[in-house]
């Protein structure tokens, strides 16, 4: 029996949420009285994976090779079989893009309860129940798994990352994977922007900005700020803006420590997007903008007035 965490790696680099993920699944292992294990998939050197170990995995399996065209089917049946062989009785991943592409895959193949966008440590681990965010994450259900494995993605800033060294041997694992349906010829990648999914700190504009020609300001605050610029969905469908800004539900889901709206109503597609930040900023001169209810700090003013000032300020 273990806790098998999928430690998703870009470049050969892990992120932030992988260190959350383990963070929890320590918590989860130790409480289950099992070891902790993480899985890495493709090149990454071994001195970022012993990185790992920093956060509890009691041992890091590794496997390189096949994974370089981003197949799906790929990914999950070599996730599958690890989970198989280290006999894990919970298979972690996180709440996002890759996560929710993998995690049905996988319980699929191990027969497993899945429980997505799981918010808390289990309430009780016999019978299993576990606390998730359910209706757009407007509220809270618990959820019972009947399955003897349960396969689970974490909502990203819902567990603190904790240091919590561990022996962290790395070892290589040979899986069976199938042959990729899908080749990869080149991959563009935008250098010197940051990317909406790994920022800390957003900064986000809607229609209330009235056209493309005011979007200096927003970049201009999000410079000051080291932070990443994103927009609503009728920004981007109008063409304002890139869809790679697009923020919430049919977007980028992302979970940064601050989230600045401006100008953004606050659309429940939206908030669905936006609702893991730790906190969120309101600028709307509707004092009745939905946004509100979300926010946990809001100004009531026109944005043209009040950005500036912010600018300024900073």
């Amino acid at each position: 029996m273990s806790v098998l965490v999928y430690t998703e790696n870009w470049e050969g680099k892990f992120k932030k949420v992988s260190f959350e993920l383990l963070s929890y699944g320590k918590k989860l292992a130790d409480d289950m009285g099992v070891p902790m294990y993480a899985l890495s998939l493709g090149k990454v050197a071994d001195e970022e994976l012993k990185t790992l170990a920093s956060y509890g995995a009691d041992k890091i399996y590794k496997s390189e090779d096949g994974f370089e065209n981003l197949d799906n089917e790929v990914y999950a049946a070599a996730i599958g079989h690890a989970a198989e062989q280290l006999e894990a009785t919970v298979v972690l991943f996180s709440q996002d893009n890759v996560g929710n592409a993998l995690a049905g895959h996988v319980a699929a193949r191990l027969k497993a309860g899945l429980v997505s966008a799981v918010s808390a440590l289990p309430v009780s681990y016999d019978p299993f129940i576990i606390k998730k965010k359910v209706y757009t994450n407007k509220v809270f259900g618990h959820v019972k798994v009947n399955t003897p494995q349960k396969v689970l993605s974490l909502s990203k800033n819902t567990f603190e990352i904790i240091e919590n060294a561990a022996a962290g041997d790395i070892e290589s694992i040979s899986l069976e994977i199938p042959t990729a349906k899908t080749k990869v010829e080149s991959v563009d990648v935008v250098k010197g922007k940051l990317l909406l999914t790994d920022a800390e700190l957003v900064v986000s504009g809607g229609r209330g900005l009235k056209g493309p020609e005011n979007w200096g300001m927003i970049e201009e605050l999000a410079a000051k700020l080291g932070a990443a610029t994103g927009c609503s969905r009728p920004v981007s469908d109008e063409g304002w803006r890139p869809h790679t800004e697009h923020v919430g539900q049919t977007g980028k889901i992302i979970a940064p420590n601050l989230y600045i709206a401006i100008g953004i109503s606050g659309a429940i597609q939206h908030v669905g997007g936006i609702s893991n930040s730790k906190y969120i900023v309101a600028i709307n001169k509707d004092p009745d903008a939905p946004i509100f209810e979300v926010a946990d700090y809001g100004i009531v003013g026109d944005a043209f007035k009040v950005v500036p000032e912010l600018i300024n300020a900073l």
